[in-house]
């Protein structure tokens, strides 16, 4: 016993010895010593790598290198209005709608939560050793390219069409992100897609953007200028699109001279995932022959990490680079060490404790604070655009609300986004304020042609199986399964499949879950299968659509189309899914749901009935994220790939409020979308019309507010509402010229800057004098009218004498009061001197003498007063 006992302790000593040598290592190697200056530390830890290991965290899935112990980390997180694509999060609206707020210190109160739920989300999956995209802490958000054109599809990602705007802004939503310690990030944001870069989506890959000197610095670069100088962003993104002939990811002249040289970034720079490939590929740019030879270019252009998701990583070409003197190994180090820089600084090489936004714990996210701010944010997002005196609504009348929007979850949310909490659509928005008994509904009409806002959950009553007995019981026959990962295909995709038997069986009574954990062990993000089996016998006939991300197999056959199904008649089903930790399509937090419309009901009929029970119409419509944004398969009348071919109302939609608006009854619309729509019938024919972009996960609550005159709605439009695109340059092309308020030469539906409000504003005098700073404007502004509300002032900039290509007018400063009725508030406004001065056509500022006017008001046109002034 003694002779096997004495071994046995030396074995423990000497692994308790190991250990102890381990942890001593570490604290010796110097980028853990945190004594050390940053760049002691970086330096320190990219000079122990070899070439290989530094290429390997070029790539946004970056390994592990354990012999020095850095973590494996993934750069690839989004958090464009609220964390996104991470499970369940508080959803702010879409980026335009929160452009509308035109409020800057409400936008640094939501990225400052976007970034307390970022953390506690990141450390929460951290330390369930989940490393994965979609838990790091580097976003990349926010898009602040120009929305030049009403036909682009990701528009809904910016701040609208005018680059001050956009600026003012990214600026509060960026410090929000990062935070204001002096000595961590709380996050790192990222400016993105740099530069003149706003579509088409079908062709980006390939196209090669001409952009004047001059709209250059007065469009297309001042917000990302501003976001590196005033709010020192971490991060720049580069576009897929070729500028001027060159590859933005390898534009010596954006990267290197503009944005290092003229601004002095020291951040990192990413590609736009799959960018570099781009390079080589023959179908897009076709510079250069060979992925090293592309890889070396965007590297010493200044592009410090390659997204290369779907296309495998160009970077990892670098080492064969270095071998044929594409590139230096000094080179390689500069991105290197420009990465390791921002981990650094968010402080995931220090310990936890040392850390402030490390210990922000799990239970803030979606707390009731929070949902609170996203409704505020909704309600200041809605932008009120023609009203006859039908609004507020009067209580006690019935409603009939109809459209394709009007149960549509997407419409809550917009693209990039996180599955929210505690989602309201406009329906339950509705009947919540006014009881279920006051309001009828009809959805009226699909949104586009196939396109369905109104797909349900499929109830209950439809699902059946057969028990032991031969007996026909309720619910589906569910089976869970333990679910393995696959070898990634030749071009890098993964799948899974089942595995063994079933480890958990039961029988379930819809399809309609959402977990947190495995429903196998309760772990995080774990793999697991799933399939539900047994009869779907429709309580009513039709031609059905389904809706989920599973496989729906109807007697043996997989259901990708509509199918003819008869009331009361037996279908075999089986829904299935395999949640693995793959690449695409897998959640971090799995859900999945079976829904399904009925194309075959009379949506018209339906849409009549219930508007002849009702006082009142209330029309929810527009389009969805499911029509607009990047890369998407959807080839209708009016949409192509993402994008638009035209700005007007699907004709389904146009053709179902003709008819109500023929009964004779008071109607108002609400319109869904993140672009413009040239809702010109509307305008004329229709006596309320709200421009409601995509509002977040209260949509619901802050419309019915609305309608019904709890608050006074005071958004405005961050972009012109066009007539139509006829008179508008092609899509294409890049030159300002008769594009925007700036230089639009038409007469726009409804202009930049445009909302109305439930009360009355009036301004007085201004007065203007000029100072070192700039020019000072102060004005006094007073609500005469008989209810609190919010107002926009904004002030608009012309010089009289410039030369004929200067903008026509542009915003130069803006503010969001908040005025009892009968209460007035003095506004002081600062113009500095750089606004007073305009672009040449070199692309050069020029100071400006002479006369000026300033219009300042709630708009360009209305409740506005002019001042004209000397130089």
């Amino acid at each position: 016993m003694k002779k096997i006992l004495i071994p046995f302790l030396c074995v423990c000593l000497i692994l308790a010895s190991c250990q102890q040598q381990e942890t001593s290592d570490q604290n010796q190697q110097a980028w853990f010593n945190t004594t050390l200056s940053l760049e002691q530390r970086v330096d320190a830890l990219v000079d122990e790598m070899t070439l290989a290991e530094k290429i390997s965290q070029m790539y946004n899935e970056a390994p592990a290198i354990e012999r020095l112990g850095v973590p494996a980390y993934n750069w690839w997180n989004e958090a464009l209005h609220g964390v996104a694509r991470a499970g369940k999060a508080t959803v702010f609206p879409q980026a335009i709608g929160m452009a509308a707020m035109f409020d800057e210190q409400m936008m640094h109160d939501i990225a400052t939560v976007i970034s307390d739920e970022a953390r506690a989300k990141h450390h929460y999956y951290f330390d369930n050793g989940v490393v994965a995209k979609y838990t790091g802490l580097t976003f990349w958000s926010p898009n602040i390219n120009i929305f030049r054109d009403p036909r682009w599809g990701r528009g809904q990602e910016t701040y609208g069409e005018d680059p001050f705007l956009t600026g003012e802004l990214a600026v509060q939503f960026i410090k929000g992100l990062q935070g204001d310690d002096k000595k961590y990030l709380k996050t790192s944001a990222m400016a993105k897609h740099f530069a003149v870069h706003s579509g088409p989506e079908k062709s980006r890959h390939s196209d090669n953007y001409h952009s004047s000197p001059r709209d250059f610095y007065e469009t297309y670069l001042p917000a990302f200028e501003t976001a590196v100088k005033e709010a020192n962003v971490e991060s720049i993104m580069c576009a897929y699109n070729r500028v001027n002939d060159d590859p933005a990811c390898g534009n010596d002249y954006l990267l290197k001279d503009v944005l290092r040289g003229k601004w002095g970034f020291k951040g990192h720079v990413v590609s736009d995932c799959g960018a570099i490939s781009d390079f080589y590929d023959r179908s897009a740019h076709n510079v250069v022959r060979a992925p090293s030879a592309a890889a070396a270019w965007a590297v010493r252009s200044g592009t410090d990490l390659n997204c290369g998701t779907g296309h495998l990583s160009v970077f990892a070409n670098l080492h064969f680079a270095v071998q044929r003197n594409f590139i230096t190994e000094e080179e390689i180090d500069q991105a290197v060490k420009r990465l390791f820089t921002t981990r650094f600084k968010l402080g995931l090489f220090d310990p936890k404790e040392d850390v402030a936004f490390a210990n922000i714990p799990m239970d803030v996210v979606g707390q009731e604070s929070h949902l609170a701010l996203t409704e505020e944010a909704a309600r200041k997002s809605l932008v009120l655009l023609k009203n006859n005196g039908l609004l507020p609504l009067k209580k006690g009348q019935k409603v009939a609300v109809i459209g394709p929007n009007a149960t549509n979850p997407d419409v809550l949310v917009g693209n990039y986004n996180g599955t929210p909490i505690k989602p309201v659509s406009v329906l339950d928005g509705i009947r919540s304020y006014l009881g279920e008994e006051n309001v009828s509904y009809a959805a009226g009409s699909s949104l586009s042609g196939d396109i369905y806002g109104h797909y349900a959950v499929v109830g209950a009553d439809n699902f059946f199986h057969t028990d032991e007995q031969g007996s026909e019981q309720r619910g589906l026959e569910a089976s869970y399964y333990e679910a393995k990962l696959n070898p990634p295909n030749r071009y890098g995709r993964t799948s899974g499949e089942k595995v063994g038997e079933p480890v958990i069986q039961r029988v379930e009574e819809v399809i309609d879950f959402y977990w947190q954990r495995s429903p196998l062990d309760d772990s995080v993000f774990d793999e697991f299968a799933v399939e539900w089996e047994g009869l779907l016998k429709p309580v009513e006939s039709g031609v059905y659509r389904f809706q989920t991300i599973g496989k729906v197999e109807i007697n043996g056959e997989e259901i990708e189309e509509s199918i003819t199904l008869e009331a009361g008649k037996r279908y075999d089903l089986k829904v299935s899914r395999v949640f693995v930790r793959s690449e695409w399509g897998n959640p971090l937090e799995a859900n999945i749901d079976l829904r399904w419309v009925n194309e075959s009901r009379n949506r018209v009929a339906d849409a009549v009935a219930a508007a002849e029970q009702a006082d009142v119409i209330i029309f929810v419509g527009g389009i969805s994220p499911r029509l607009e944004g990047e890369e998407m398969p959807v080839d209708l009348d009016g949409f192509d790939y993402g994008d638009r071919t035209h700005i007007k109302l699907p004709g389904a939609q146009q053709d179902v409020i003709e008819v109500l608006e023929a009964l004779g009854k008071p109607m108002v619309m609400i319109n869904f979308s993140g672009s413009a729509i040239a809702l010109n019938w509307q305008d004329q024919n229709l006596d309320a019309l709200v421009q409601a972009f995509y509002p977040g996960e209260a949509t619901g609550k802050a419309v019915a507010d609305l309608l019904w005159g709890e608050y006074s709605p005071a958004g405005k439009l961050p972009v012109t509402f066009y007539r139509s695109i006829d008179d508008l340059p092609g899509f294409k092309d890049y030159d300002v010229g008769n594009r925007t308020y700036k230089y639009y030469k038409g007469r726009s539906l409804y202009p930049f800057g445009h909302g109305l409000t439930y009360s009355k504003f009036s301004y007085t005098e201004p007065a203007a004098e000029k100072s070192d700073k700039g020019l000072s404007v102060t004005v006094e502004v007073s609500n005469q009218g008989g209810m609190d509300s919010d107002q926009v002032t904004q002030v608009y900039l012309s010089l009289v004498n410039a030369p004929s290509y200067v903008p026509q007018k542009e915003l130069v400063a803006f503010t969001r009061h908040h005025l009892k009725a009968g209460e007035s508030a003095r506004l002081s406004f600062t113009i500095e001197d750089k606004q007073l001065g305009y672009i040449d056509e070199a692309g050069e500022h020029q100071a400006y003498q002479g006369p000026i006017k300033l219009v300042i008001g709630a708009d360009q046109f209305i409740n506005k007063i002019d001042l004209t002034s000397q130089l």
